[in-house]
C-alpha cells in the first residue's frame, strides 16, 4: 500500500464494507458498493484505451458519479481533471485543450455546450453522458458503459508518485491546472487535528477505529476543497453527505435527515443564505447534531461569522487558510476577520513569510511579504513551465510555493494576513486590499454582499470600486459612505458604486473579479 488515494480508498472500503460512505438525496451506497461502482467504471476507462497518467474530464454536478470517476481514474493511474461547470464554450474549450483530456463524463444538462466545444479538442475522444439522451457524437451513456463490467479491482500496482491535478482561478484570468503527487497531496491537505500517520496502513487503522461520523462538503466537487474534504473524512472512516447543488434551505433539511455532525462551506457567499434561511425558519430546522462549521477556501467576513455563531451558539465555527498549491495550512486565531485583521495560527512550521529577497521574515519586525510554504507543495502548474517557475522559487536548496498573500509574522508567530497581491489596488501610491473594504461593506445591515475591484483613474492610477448587492433599495449611497469612513481610511473607501440585483460568484463561492471590473466600470461611465 502507498499513500495513494486509490489505494487508501481500497483500504478503508475493506476495513469498513458496510459502513455508508456516501449519501446524496435518494443514493445510499457503502464503502463496498461504492468500490465495485468505481471498479466497474475503472475498466469501462480501460476498454476505451485510457492509459495511465491521461487526463480524464469530469463535467458533473455534486453525485454519485462524480466521486466515482475521480476514483476510477485514480484506480488505473490517470488523472481526474474538474471542469467548472459554469463555463462557457470559450472557457470549456480553453480548459479541454489545456488540460489534454481524453475522455469527458459530463451531465446531459451541458449536452449542448460540450456538443459544440468537443469537436474542437481533438485529443478528447471518449464521452460519457450522465442522466439521460445526448447528441454529442459517440457518446455512450453512463448505464451502459457500467453494464457487465467487472465489480472486483485487478488493476496495476499504484504509487505514491501519481499525479493529481486541481484546476482552480479562472477569477481574474483562465483557470490553472495545479499538479499533485498523491504523497505530498495527502499530507498537505491531512487532517490537522489527528495524529500525522507514518505508514499508509496507519490510515486504515485509524479509520477502522472511528465512530459513524458524518462530514458534509457543501462546495460542489468541481471545487478542489469539496474533493479534499471528501477524502478527509473517509480518511477518518466518516460518511459523506452533498447536495447536488446549493441551496440553503437544501442544505438545511439534508443536516437534518443525515444527522450531519461537521460541514464545510466556502466563506460569506455560503454562509449569508444559509443564514437567511436559518433565520427565517430557525424553528423548522433540528440540528443538534452538527458540531463544526468550517470555512475553507474564502473567509468569513467577521459580521457574518458572528451571525452564524449566534445562530448556532453550540456549534464550533472556523476558518481554515491554505490553497490549491499549498494545502491546508493554518486556522484564523480568535478575533480575527477581514475586518479587524486576519491573522491564521500555522498548522506546520515549514509556512512563514519571505520577504522580497525570499528571505523568512523576522517575528515582530513588521516587514511586509507573502505567505510561503515549503515540504508538501504541488509540483507545479501543468502546460505552464513560466508559472511554475514563478510561483515555486528554489532558494538556497530550498523549493518554496508563493501564495501570493500579502503578510507579515507576528512577535507571537502568528501570520497576518493583509489580502492576495493579484488583487491589491494602487490607488496614488496606497495599497488597497479588497477583502478589508468587502468585509466592512458588508457589515452594513443593507447589505447583501460586495466585490471591491480596481478601476482607472486619471489622477490615481486607479480608484476603489465597490459592485454591491442589497437587501433592498432602500440603501443610499452616501450612508454606504459614512459607514465606510468610521472604519476605513480615506483612500480605502470607494469612490465608486455599482448596484446589481445579484452578485457573480463562481459555484464555490469565490468573487469573480474579471465581472466585477466590467461593472465597475460600466458604472463610472455612466
Amino acid at each position: 500500500m502507498e499513500f495513494n488515494h486509490a489505494d487508501l480508498f481500497e483500504g478503508v472500503a475493506d476495513a469498513l464494507p458496510e459502513r455508508l460512505a456516501l449519501v446524496v438525496g435518494d443514493d445510499r451506497l457503502t464503502f463496498a458498493e461504492l468500490d465495485a461502482h468505481a471498479n466497474r467504471l475503472a475498466h469501462y476507462l480501460t476498454d476505451t484505451g485510457v492509459q495511465p497518467g491521461q487526463h480524464v474530464g469530469i463535467q458533473l454536478y455534486n453525485g454519485v458519479e462524480y466521486i466515482a470517476t475521480v476514483l476510477a481514474a485514480l484506480k488505473i493511474r490517470a488523472v481526474p481533471i474538474n471542469v467548472n461547470y459554469r463555463y462557457v464554450e470559450s472557457e470549456l474549450l480553453y480548459l479541454y485543450r489545456d488540460s489534454d483530456m481524453v475522455a469527458l463524463v459530463y451531465d446531459v444538462e451541458f449536452d449542448d455546450r460540450v456538443a459544440a466545444t468537443a469537436p474542437k479538442a481533438p485529443a478528447l475522444r471518449h464521452f460519457l453522458a450522465v442522466g439521460g439522451p445526448t447528441t454529442v457524437p459517440g457518446a455512450v451513456a453512463y448505464e451502459d458503459a457500467l453494464a457487465g463490467q467487472s465489480a472486483t479491482r485487478g488493476f496495476p500496482e499504484r504509487s505514491g508518485e501519481d499525479t493529481y491535478v486541481i484546476y482552480t482561478g479562472g477569477t481574474t484570468g483562465m483557470p490553472k491546472g495545479v499538479m499533485w503527487g498523491m504523497e505530498d497531496l495527502f499530507f498537505a491537505f491531512a487532517n490537522p487535528y489527528v495524529e500525522t500517520p507514518k505508514k499508509p496502513e496507519d490510515v486504515i487503522a485509524q479509520a477502522s477505529v472511528s465512530g459513524p461520523l458524518v462530514m458534509m462538503p457543501v462546495a460542489p466537487l468541481m471545487h478542489g476543497a469539496a474533493q479534499m474534504g471528501t477524502f478527509i473524512g473517509w480518511w477518518g472512516g466518516a460518511t459523506i453527505v452533498y447536495v447536488r447543488k446549493f441551496d440553503a434551505a437544501g442544505v438545511w433539511r439534508t443536516i437534518e435527515r443525515e444527522k450531519v455532525n461537521s460541514l464545510t462551506i466556502t466563506g460569506d457567499a455560503m454562509a449569508m443564505p444559509m443564514a437567511d434561511e436559518l433565520a427565517r425558519a430557525r424553528d423548522s430546522y433540528e440540528l443538534s447534531s452538527l458540531l463544526a462549521y468550517v470555512s475553507t477556501g474564502a473567509i468569513l467576513t467577521g459580521a457574518v461569522r458572528d451571525r452564524i455563531q449566534e445562530l448556532l451558539p453550540n456549534v464550533i465555527i472556523m476558518d481554515r487558510f491554505g490553497s490549491t498549491e499549498s494545502g491546508s495550512t493554518a486556522e484564523a486565531v480568535s478575533g480575527s476577520s477581514p475586518e479587524k485583521g486576519l491573522r491564521f495560527a500555522p498548522d506546520v512550521a515549514n509556512v512563514t513569510v519571505l520577504d522580497d529577497d525570499l528571505q523568512p521574515v523576522k517575528p515582530g519586525s513588521g516587514v511586509i511579504g507573502q505567505v510561503a510554504r515549503t515540504g508538501f507543495i504541488a509540483r507545479g502548474y501543468y502546460n505552464d513551465p513560466d508559472k511554475t517557475e514563478r510561483t515555486f522559487p528554489v532558494v538556497d536548496g530550498v523549493r518554496w510555493l508563493l501564495t501570493g498573500d500579502i503578510a507579515t509574522v507576528e512577535s507571537d508567530g502568528t501570520i497576518a494576513v493583509y489580502g492576495r497581491g493579484s488583487q491589491a489596488i494602487n490607488t496614488g501610491g496606497e495599497k488597497v486590499f479588497p477583502e478589508e473594504v468587502e468585509a466592512v461593506l458588508k457589515g452594513h445591515p443593507g447589505v447583501y454582499d460586495a466585490v471591491v475591484t480596481g478601476i482607472p483613474d486619471e489622477r490615481f492610477g486607479f480608484r476603489v470600486a465597490a459592485v454591491v448587492q442589497l437587501y433592498d433599495d432602500g440603501t443610499p449611497v452616501e450612508e454606504l459612505d459614512r459607514h465606510c469612513r468610521t472604519q476605513l481610511s480615506g483612500y480605502k473607501v470607494p469612490r465608486t458604486y455599482a448596484f446589481v440585483a445579484e452578485m457573480r460568484r463562481s459555484p464555490a463561492g469565490k468573487a469573480d473579479y474579471r465581472w466585477a471590473k466590467e461593472v465597475a466600470e460600466e458604472a463610472a461611465q455612466a
